[in-house]
């Protein structure tokens, strides 16, 4: 399908596909997420008059000790907003690097689970994923992985192409969870982190895609990202395990084309998704949609799966944001991927995976109120007045 065709009913799909509604209208966002912090914003352009950190590369030899290797070194691992650094390595994600790529697992025990909390809700029933029909790029276009090196090897996680209100149709915005991106309070930023649209768009088996074709893999090409931000919040107090970082667990990225080419990305994958700050907290939503690649067992991330449930509430904290809840089998991998609404016939992104319990009986994701907001809007007008 050509691509001057394939946005309109990309967009179209996306909508069709997702039976979910939002019971009410405007905001009703919790209280305490309206407490806003500065956003964290990170840079890496060494031609903008950005003054980048010690060991990341700042010249032509520089980087060519980190393509060769330079970047495995996790001695001094760049923490603060300013530290971030993601030089383009060409041809660094082949397939078979991807097929190797471990999911990056956020969990929690059921016996922890805020249970103590006014704001949480019993825990929900489990919900089988189901399978995304495929081509994704026909039924779920703005939705891919997202690959990164951590100091345990690659890894991934899931992502979704979402609109930029300043460059409108033309968006290199990806949403994902902060600790797709950032390690949180005991780490720093990952590196070699990438977004690959549509990943595996025919859904071929795990063992056929380490050795498919890159463009049956990368439809789309990969995505490298030139700008990372997540919350303050995430940084200062994020980890492995679920805790009050969880409710700020999430992450924009700019992205450009490891293969320069004039199209944004959203003109290139044909759709994105708004993002709808301050929508109606878990208990006035009937139904949520989340999207993502499982990668630990039972499944293998060769192929995008989906719940539709109806959310419940999960709090960690009184002065935190209370979390949407939903019973999902999603695994690790999963992390980053978009909730969903229909929000009067358009599907707009409400969340990201960011937790589950240990069991994989359910997902959590954060409640995107000022915070995110502010985030998002720093992202957004820092790359405004570029065409």
């Amino acid at each position: 399908m050509p691509l001057i065709r394939r946005s309109t009913a990309a967009a179209a799909a996306v909508t069709a596909l997702l039976v979910v509604t939002a019971s009410a209208c405007g905001s009703s966002e919790d209280k305490a997420s309206s407490e806003s912090t500065s956003p964290t914003a990170a840079g890496q352009q060494g031609d903008n008059g950005l003054k980048l950190p010690e060991g990341v590369p700042t010249s032509l030899d520089d980087l060519k000790e980190w393509k060769e290797g330079g970047w495995k070194n996790w001695d001094k691992w760049a923490r603060d907003a300013s530290d971030f650094a993601n030089p383009v390595i060409k041809n660094f994600w082949q397939p078979s690097r991807m097929s190797k790529a471990k999911d990056s697992p956020n969990t929690l025990s059921t016996q922890s689970a805020g249970e103590s909390q006014a704001a949480t809700d019993p825990e929900p029933p489990a919900v089988p994923a189901k399978q995304v029909s495929r081509p994704y790029h026909q039924n779920m276009a703005p939705v891919g992985k997202v690959f990164f090196d951590s100091p345990e090897g690659p890894m991934v996680c899931s992502g979704t192409v979402v609109e930029d209100p300043a460059h409108p149709g033309k968006s290199n915005l990806v949403w994902t969870a902060g600790h797709c991106v950032h390690s949180g309070k005991k780490g720093g930023w990952m590196r070699n982190i990438v977004f690959v649209p549509s990943y595996n768009d025919d859904g071929l088996p795990a063992a056929k895609a380490e050795t498919a074709a890159q463009r049956e893999v990368t439809p789309y090409g990969v995505w490298w990202a030139d700008w990372s931000q997540t919350s303050s919040q995430w940084i200062d107090t994020g980890g492995k395990t679920g805790n009050v970082g969880s409710a700020y667990d999430f992450a924009v990225l700019h992205v450009k084309p490891e293969n320069s080419g004039g199209k944004s990305l959203q003109e290139t994958v044909g759709a994105a998704v708004p993002v709808w700050f301050g929508a109606p907290s878990a208990n006035k939503v009937s139904s949520i949609g989340a999207y993502g690649y499982p990668a630990a067992p039972p499944y293998d991330g060769a192929k995008m799966f989906n719940c539709t449930s109806r959310p419940g509430r999960l709090s960690f904290a009184p002065t935190t944001p209370t979390m949407y809840r939903i019973g999902c089998s999603m695994t690790g991998g999963t992390s980053g991927g978009g909730w969903f609404v229909n929000r009067g016939g358009k599907t707009v992104l409400v969340s990201n995976s960011s937790i589950s319990s240990n069991e994989h009986t359910w997902l959590a994701g954060p409640h995107l109120g000022a915070d995110a907001k502010g985030v998002f809007d720093a992202m957004s007008k820092k790359f405004a007045g570029q065409g």
